[in-house]
């Protein structure tokens, strides 16, 4: 691994990603590597994180039977322990040959078949240290391939995106949310308007951020947000309000911003974290989150 991808994983992806569900698939291929929750069932938000091979590993080898693609499930708050736990004593052996991760089959104690295990070894002069992380057993050709459907489903983009305001005055927001009710809609305008509501039968709450940055299809003219909704220029979802503060800790992984826009069909709101290249604001194109 590279020291980049090792801090990008330890101290800002995992703590995130760990935050939108405990199991996620890894998903790995010839040039990327990808954490993906809930692709292949509805039981929370989905979420993508996909790096460049080349952003994690300085020496990556692959094969399989299935065009060199391969995907299991794995805990990841057993993950990021077991990254951090090898960082805090390699830190002291100085390791001479850096970090590896390899897929192994193990026989545990007590047990006569063999499992598989995401392994972390650091080598050091005298002695090498080791972390066993338990995966599932690899998915078979038929499930990458709805894997690889749905990844490839879950990258559409809006038609409008508007650059979404402070992620810690949002997660305020939602934290109030969450004591009021279960679902809240979500509107978007071509203005650059994003509008936050949740009702109940004895209280309504709601928040209004105008005059955002619109990427994509945006509003022609200065209309006002309710002329703009009139006129069907605003889309509306409704989330549920535990799903959207999941994906509010995103923030975790210290994204440079953040864009709103809802799916085609009003399916479902997507978040698209931005990251730029360290000391510019030009946009990282090794890695994505959304």
């Amino acid at each position: 691994m590279t020291d980049n991808g090792i801090n990008l994983l330890e101290k800002r992806i995992l703590p995130a990603l760990d935050k939108m569900g405990k199991i996620c698939h890894l998903y790995l291929t010839r040039d990327h590597a990808f954490f993906l929750h809930n692709l292949l069932n509805s039981d929370g938000p989905q979420s993508i994180a996909q790096f460049k091979i080349s952003s994690l590993f300085s020496d990556y080898r692959i094969s399989s039977q299935n065009d060199d693609r391969i995907a299991f499930s794995l805990d990841l708050s057993l993950l990021h322990r077991a990254l951090r736990s090898i960082l805090a004593v390699s830190a002291h052996s100085h390791p001479s040959d850096g970090l590896h991760i390899k897929l192994v089959k193990k026989l545990p104690p007590h047990s006569t078949l063999p499992t598989p295990f995401l392994t972390f070894e650091a080598k050091g002069h005298k002695s090498a240290v080791v972390q066993d992380v338990p995966i599932s057993k690899p998915l078979s050709r038929a499930d990458v391939d709805e894997l690889q459907h749905a990844l490839e489903s879950g990258q559409e983009i809006p038609a409008t995106l508007i650059k979404a305001p402070d992620l810690n005055l949002l997660q305020n927001f939602a934290d109030r949310m969450k004591h009021v009710g279960d679902v809240m809609g979500v509107s978007i305008t071509k203005h650059g308007d994003l509008h936050l509501q949740i009702s109940t039968s004895l209280i309504t709450l709601g928040a209004e951020f105008k005059n955002l940055v619109v990427l994509g299809a945006r509003a022609e003219g200065g209309a006002a947000a309710a002329a703009s909704l009139q006129r069907e220029e605003a889309t509306t979802v409704q989330v549920s309000v535990k799903h959207f503060f999941k994906c509010l800790q995103c923030s975790l992984a210290k994204p440079d911003c953040a864009f709103y826009g809802i799916a085609p069909q009003g399916g479902c709101l997507i978040v698209i974290f931005q990251f730029f290249v360290p000391g510019t604001r030009q946009t990282d194109k090794s890695i994505s989150l959304h």
